[in-house]
């Protein structure tokens, strides 16, 4: 029996977001797929037992809670090396990449990206000096890497010095409950949250990295040259540095058609999204980009940057845009807008595109790179 000590912090209940929904969908998948041995979760704060997904699971709790970096280095550098001492585990698995330096038990660390190395402004002081500090350490330590596209595999070893045979590539998937829509559904959803009116919409934490600021400003441009009404719908929690997001949302002209949700669980933004003209993701960097593949298994199509990972991810079934041209991001706005022949060969190329994930092929691969781990 292998003993595999995972790094579940991030699973708690309501709040999954990114990759908290990566931890949860594999999690939850190894465990039932692999009976024969044991996992150890590892939370930092009371948990909720619809994260305990099988028999082979014992949960635990190592105080104090992971709220901000002073608690990431005493969490991972002096409490978990106590606990791996006390259940001596085979392997550690880190779903968000962190690791701890002061253990010699093998780990595998899922780093989903590494925005924070090219742009480090875009984070707080202190996070981004931890994060420049020991992602290079983690990856270093690491038996293995695993990650969610070639994308990141190549600017992980470029930007770190790893070699590439030592990356495993293991694209996100898709929560089920993400189908389309039928017409009537759309109709009603459009009827309650925005007039009857067509809308776009907008799936991710509301910081720097996403761009918000100028899809804002695209959307205002949109609406002076668009003769029909239309609304912009912002799902997602404000995370940090958005002063410059709220200060140009209240110079908009159109600023009354912007509806900020919030964060909402999967059922909530399946009926949103489902119901949209188009999802918009024009972030400055990706690692993957699980909205825009959302956005395919609802067969509705996405305007996205045309960098980082999400040209991988996309494929041919999305329009793409130059994340720091706010007149690009208009101008593909106005084309979906108002050409349904591109937006139905969008629709139809999104259902080819997006064959190719699944949580459960995920899943697969990151047992793959385990056992190559346990293996090492």
């Amino acid at each position: 029996m292998t003993k595999i000590a995972v790094n579940t912090r991030l699973l708690i209940k309501n709040k999954l977001d990114g990759i908290a929904w990566f931890t949860y969908e594999n999690l939850k998948r190894l465990s039932r797929n692999h009976p024969e041995h044991q996992f150890y979760f590892i939370f930092d704060r009371p948990f909720s037992d619809e994260f305990i997904f099988t028999g082979n699971i014992e949960p635990l709790v190592i105080t104090p809670p992971t709220r901000h970096p002073f608690l990431w280095y005493y969490w991972f550098e002096k409490q978990l090396p106590k606990f791996f001492r006390k259940i001596k585990p085979d392997i550690f698995l880190s779903p968000d990449g962190y690791l701890s330096l002061n253990t010699t038990v093998k780990s595998l660390p899922v780093i989903h990206d590494i925005n924070f190395a090219h742009n480090p402004k875009d984070l707080p002081f202190l996070t981004r000096k931890y994060y420049n500090h020991f992602f290079p350490k983690f990856a270093k330590k690491a038996v293995r890497i695993a990650t969610v596209s070639e994308y990141s595999k190549n600017d992980i070893a470029q930007t770190y010095n790893i070699e590439k045979q030592l990356i495993d590539v293991v694209y996100n998937g898709s929560n089920p409950i993400y189908q389309p829509l039928d017409k009537l559904e759309r109709k009603q959803v459009k009827q309650i949250y925005t007039y009857g009116q067509d809308f776009f919409i907008f799936i991710g934490s509301i910081h720097p990295r996403k761009n918000t600021e100028r899809m804002l400003l695209a959307f205002d441009e949109f609406r002076k040259n668009f003769s029909k009404p239309y609304k912009l719908l912002i799902i997602g929690s404000y995370f940090f540095k958005t002063a410059r997001l709220k200060s140009i949302y209240q110079k908009m002209q159109f600023k009354d058609d912007v509806k900020f949700f919030g964060h909402q669980p999967p059922e909530k933004i399946r009926q949103l999204l489902g119901a949209a003209r188009a999802l918009i993701l024009v972030s400055k960097f990706e690692g993957f980009g699980i909205p825009v593949l959302e956005a395919m298994n609802c067969n509705v199509p996405a305007i996205v940057s045309d960098t980082t990972s999400l040209p991988e991810v996309g494929g041919k079934a999305v329009l793409y845009a130059n994340p720091y041209s706010v007149n690009s991001i208009s101008q593909a706005m106005l084309q979906i807008a108002a050409d349904d022949v591109l937006r139905n060969q969008l629709i139809a190329e999104g259902k080819i595109q997006r064959q190719k994930f699944s949580w459960d092929k995920t899943a697969e691969k990151l047992w793959q790179s385990i056992e190559k781990v346990l293996t090492y």
